[in-house]
């Protein structure tokens, strides 16, 4: 169904010091004849600082960078030791809004080749090691030229591991609406739940939020331990498509895991009702680049879509290391999910 393009991957690390080791997990938006991508990127592996950098393309394919130097930073989200990650980046009237996920003081990691990679707690000043002031929150920044950004405000409480923050692009019932996948903080990493789901929140103001409901929890084998968000909905005729990744525990004494692709359909009005959902996931990790990677190896994590004449483009980070995009028809994808 999805058609891997032959570029792929189309972005890789590279040609400036704060983007030197990764580039991955981007927002993408389309306008004006031109795609706008927000990457994910990162100088160094330890420490792991994370920025978000911008690249404008006019094919979708190939991207140049609009600025040598990033447009949002973790210095801007409140402090120059952290890392902002995994930006999603809708439209809403005039205003561009970017989620996105903070840590204050960013860990080190060892890659292992094999699994998720073994991290730590760097030594930055001001910092006692106390992990209950090191939660990673979720982000909310807002822009009105698309380069220019500002942090907003936070989705979740410090108290909260609240990843994968996706902020529909329009309102509904005249409420901002978000998903979003909560985890109850019990120790100083450990979350509450083993298995967290995907859920739903509404607000007025951007500033405070209801309290989560339930969407979605894992059920099936490829969904492993936790599913979360992906791209911003999508509307269509039939309802909000909306992608999501299902991690599976595949040796948990290495810690090997495989991150793939399922979908379903919410309610135009009501996107807590699950309209449809993926039995099977529609991708998983086949290529060199999907498998093999410089921080985790077996993950396809899309953060990025765009539906332009009826074609969806997925945009996706590798093993935490670079972006490929891949292609499908829109009915194709509905089908899949009806079906």
């Amino acid at each position: 169904m999805f058609q891997r393009d032959p570029h792929n991957p189309i972005i890789v690390p590279g040609l400036y010091p704060w983007r030197m080791a990764a580039s991955f997990n981007p927002g993408v938006i389309y306008e004006d004849g031109r795609y706008f991508l927000y990457e994910r990127a990162a100088g160094s592996l330890r420490p792991f600082h994370c920025y978000i950098g911008l690249l404008e393309s006019h094919d979708g394919v190939h991207f140049a960078h609009v600025s040598d130097r990033p447009v949002f930073t973790p210095e801007m989200a409140g402090s120059p030791y952290g890392s902002v990650q995994d930006p999603r980046v809708v439209r809403i009237g005039a205003t561009y809004y970017m989620t996105y996920a903070f840590r204050p003081y960013t860990w080190s990691i060892n890659p292992t080749g094999v699994g998720v990679f073994e991290g730590y707690e760097t030594n930055f000043p001001g910092y006692d090691g106390n992990s209950r002031k090191n939660q990673t929150r979720s982000g909310i920044a807002v822009s009105d030229d698309r380069l220019h950004w500002s942090h907003l405000a936070w989705v979740n409480d410090l108290d909260v591991d609240d990843r994968d923050i996706l902020l529909f692009p329009q309102k509904i019932g005249e409420k901002y609406a978000v998903l979003r996948r909560p985890r109850k903080f019990v120790g100083a990493m450990q979350a509450q739940d083993d298995h967290p789901g995907i859920y739903l929140s509404y607000s007025q103001d951007l500033l405070t939020w209801s309290q989560p409901e339930l969407v979605i929890q894992p059920e099936y084998a490829w969904e492993g331990n936790r599913i979360g968000g992906s791209t911003p909905p999508v509307q269509t005729d039939q309802g909000w498509l909306v992608f999501y990744h299902g991690v599976e525990n595949q040796d948990p004494s290495l810690r090997r895991v495989c991150y793939r692709l399922g979908a379903m359909l919410l309610d135009l009005e009501n996107p807590t009702r699950v309209i449809a959902r993926t039995s099977n996931f529609l991708m998983e990790p086949e290529t060199y680049y999907e498998r093999f990677g410089s921080i985790i190896p077996n993950v396809i994590f899309p953060t990025g879509v765009v539906l332009k004449d009826g074609l969806i483009s997925l945009y996706y980070g590798v093993c935490d290391t670079a972006i490929a995009l891949a292609t499908a028809r829109l009915d194709d994808v509905l089908a899949r999910i009806m079906g």
